[in-house]
């Protein structure tokens, strides 16, 4: 068994995809005792990573692949036909898109398939692939196992193992989660399989690890667990604007319902981002579809969602028609690019959304700026001519309105060290994060414009 290779320092894990996932599982396999070769497309990364220059924003990761990369434990490549034949533990963490048009929404594998084909180039007998991408349920049979076996020739269950384990984690204590905080879910196509992906799982996490019946049911679950987080955040906002229009404040009531046991509200803000809980109610609706299932309580709070930067955009329009600020000439500071707080990762950010809004109704680009303390340039920014700053004093110095959107631990400070700086003191702060020592309006606190 694969198990005995790994107490023995012998085993060879390939993990397929090296972005915040796939370098967290890196240093997790490492951790275990494994040689891991990582495999990207991105030619630049792997040179990187093999010259020693490990680029990730948790430092516990960084410090384990550094020494790994030095004593060869831990090599890059993109070349993943020769990563599966020297390898027999194949761990696939790239990305499943969505492409979306006015009319559908269609699943993206193409990155899947192609990780899929050159393992499977590379595929020998007594070898295990798992599958972490958050992917719609039947992936793994529907879509991977075809792949694999028709490329090698090798029949699933008999010659090669195939099972599925959801990443679980979030950027920022990544490894940790991995390591420590979680029980790995694990599922086979067959119970060989499942055998043998939960038995090195069990290595590696230490609060074990969590079978279920089938691949299909493992990739069900991860789903569950981001929609779920969609449709409680989309509660939140709802139930925030109701406490703001009367008057009172959400915060207040969220923490006194939130000491009952069994209400677990979560927090308004400026929308939902990242590459995970936005996608997966679309996994869900998609093959729900298939199925002839609907889903509304999904679909109607993926909407309420995706609304909530332009009800943040329209909010900090309002607070400055109140306080007799002009928006066609104000200067407009946008705290936060990243999608959530202490990471530099803008993928699907409301912020994005907040400017799309504001530039769709005549505000001009050089009239708003963003800052970031862990983003220094982004193409989109770039595209449409907004600057981006990473010193906050220069990004709020002679605003007319500041607008919190990411929960970076560096806006936990109080407005008033805002304020001063700005020539109109108006903050919209859609994250409630600020400390209002001074009249602000606040998502969560009772005053929304």
């Amino acid at each position: 068994m694969l198990v005995e290779l790994l107490k023995r320092g012998e085993l060879t894990v390939a993990v397929y995809g090296l972005g915040y996932v796939g370098m967290a599982l890196s240093a997790a396999w490492t951790l275990a005792g494994a040689r891991v070769i990582g495999v990207d497309v991105d030619a630049v990364k792997v040179e990187k990573l093999n010259n020693g220059v490990v680029e990730y924003p948790e430092r516990d990761v960084v410090e384990v692949l550094l020494p790994a990369v030095k004593n060869g434990r831990f090599t890059a490549t993109t070349d993943g036909v020769v990563a599966s034949i020297r390898s027999q533990a194949k761990i696939v963490a790239v990305p499943v898109f969505l492409k979306k048009s006015a009319t559908s929404v269609e699943v993206d594998f193409s990155a899947l398939i192609s990780a899929s084909k050159a393992i499977g180039a590379g595929l020998k007998k007594g070898d295990l692939v798992i599958i972490e991408s958050s992917v719609p349920p039947g992936t793994t049979e529907e879509v991977v196992k075809p792949v694999l076996e028709n490329t090698s020739g090798l029949e699933a269950e008999e010659d090669f193992f195939l099972a599925y384990s959801p990443e679980r984690i979030m950027v920022g204590h990544a490894l940790k989660d991995i390591v420590e905080n979680y029980p790995k879910v694990v599922a086979g196509v067959g119970p060989k399989s499942t055998e043998e992906a939960a038995g090195l799982y069990r290595l590696v996490s230490k609060k074990g690890v969590v079978v279920l019946n089938s691949a299909k049911e493992a990739e069900f679950e991860k789903l569950l667990e981001g929609v779920y987080r969609d449709v409680n955040i989309a509660l939140a906002n709802e139930m925030a604007k109701l406490a703001n229009a009367l008057g009172i404040s959400f915060r207040k009531a969220r923490e006194a319902a939130n000491s009952q046991p069994y209400s677990h509200v979560h927090k308004p803000g400026s929308g939902v981002g990242g590459n995970c809980i936005p996608v997966y109610p679309y996994f869900l609706m998609w093959v729900a579809a298939k199925y002839g299932v609907d889903l509304p309580l999904t679909r109607a709070a993926r909407a309420i969602n995706e609304r909530q930067p332009s009800e943040v955009a329209f909010a900090a329009v309002r607070a400055m028609l109140k306080n007799r600020v002009n928006p066609a000439t104000a200067k407009i500071a946008i705290l936060g690019l990243a999608f959530r707080g202490d990471v530099d990762d803008p993928r699907e950010s409301p912020t994005y959304g907040i400017i799309s809004t504001l530039l769709n109704i005549g505000i001009r680009p050089e009239q708003i700026v963003v800052h970031d303390p862990y983003i220094k340039q982004d193409p989109q920014l770039a595209k449409w001519g907004i600057a981006i700053f990473q010193d906050l004093e220069a990004a709020v110095k002679g605003a007319d309105a500041v607008v919190v959107s990411t929960d970076h631990t560096v806006y936990r400070i109080e407005a008033s060290r805002i304020a001063k700086l700005m020539r109109t003191p108006l903050i919209v702060d859609a994250r409630g994060v600020l400390v209002p020592d001074v009249e602000i309006y606040s998502i969560d606190g009772g005053r929304w414009p």
